[in-house]
């Protein structure tokens, strides 16, 4: 393992560009994957730049593929990269990257949605939640077809202060769909704004750096793509369980053109919902005809606050599923139906 405390100027020998490597070891992207590749070895120096300062910094990439944004990150004079993929078919080619920078790259094979890396790093890179960010960043070139789960899993963790985050407030810096990015940014009353601007915003400070044009990808997405920085905030701006809150804005935005306390209502029996509703509202102070977009992170707070208490007062409250509550409806429609048939 690399000591930050014996670090020089490193940079990586010549090496075969990465468009050679995919050719070497006759690498191709699977669609079935979201696998696009980045070969401009100027958009990966600069998606490593914008990162910040990395150096003497032990970074965590996820999905480093054929190893363009890898080698971006070993010359940015890392103390140590970890990276973790799940494809096979890549692990020769950053073999030979782990080669040409001795005990700078460690290579996991394996899944970044189950694998821990509590443990990956030294101890003494680990810092206060309330001091500055720790010597770690994550950074990836995340398949689209995973961004979107492992971002919300990687907030639960900011949350928890568990999982990448055990080491402190550990900064992330990531490719998202545009779309998708433009939603993690999205201020109160966007077209944009949903579900994960919230998640995110009340976690972290998120910033979208700049967009990378679908052609610069090799096979091109339909698609651009945006690099998106997140920096956990030391005080969340909602002091209520994860899942709590993510279960009070899902619902908000269930019906996200339609006035607020519709979405909002879905958290009640249908039995107790109007009058719940209104009491969810009226105690949290949110005019109930405003639309999901249109509400701040100040009233998602006092939505949550509200809804927490609500629970408290009736346990069975937060299990409730709406969904559930209609499949036992058609279940019952359907068991009367036939009763009916019987008979006849």
């Amino acid at each position: 393992m690399a000591s930050s405390g014996m670090l020089g100027t490193f940079r990586l020998p010549p090496l075969p560009t990465i468009r050679e490597i995919i050719k070497l070891f006759g690498l191709r992207a699977v669609k079935q994957l979201s696998q696009n590749f980045l070969l401009d070895l100027r958009l990966t120096d600069k998606i490593v730049r914008k990162a910040g300062n990395l150096a003497g910094v032990y970074v965590y990439e996820v999905g480093p593929g054929p190893g363009g944004i890898t080698r971006s990150i070993l010359n940015a004079n890392i103390a140590e990269l970890l990276v973790v993929e799940k494809d096979t078919r890549f692990i020769p080619g950053l073999q030979m990257l782990s080669d040409a920078a001795p005990g700078r790259l460690r290579i996991v094979h394996g899944d970044v949605l189950t694998y821990k890396i509590e443990k990956a790093f030294p101890n003494h890179v680990r810092r206060q939640w309330e001091d500055d960010p720790p010597n770690v960043h994550i950074i990836g070139n995340l398949p689209f077809s995973v961004s979107t789960p492992l971002i919300i899993k990687w907030l639960e963790n900011v949350s928890l202060k568990n999982g990448p985050f055990t080491y402190g407030r550990t900064k992330m810096t990531l490719t998202f769909q545009k779309e998708v990015a433009e939603r993690l940014v999205a201020t109160t009353g966007s077209k944009q704004r949903s579900r994960l601007s919230i998640m995110a915003q009340y976690l972290c400070n998120v910033e979208h750096l700049f967009t990378i044009p679908g052609k610069a990808f090799v096979p091109k997405p339909e698609v651009d793509v945006g690099v998106v920085h997140f920096t956990p905030l030391i005080q969340p701006k909602i002091e209520q369980p994860f899942k709590l809150v993510e279960k009070v804005v899902q619902y908000a935005f269930q019906f996200r053109r339609k006035y607020c306390h519709q979405g909002l209502g879905m958290l009640f029996p249908k039995a107790q919902r109007l009058e719940n509703t209104g009491k969810l509202l009226q105690l949290a102070d949110i005019d109930p005809t405003l639309r999901p977009i249109h509400l701040s992170l100040m009233h998602f707070k006092s939505l949550c606050d509200v809804y927490r208490k609500m629970c408290d007062e009736d346990p069975q409250l937060f299990t409730y599923n709406f969904r559930e509550e209609l499949k036992q409806k058609r279940r019952k429609g359907q068991e009367k139906g036939d009763d009916t048939a019987e008979e006849c």
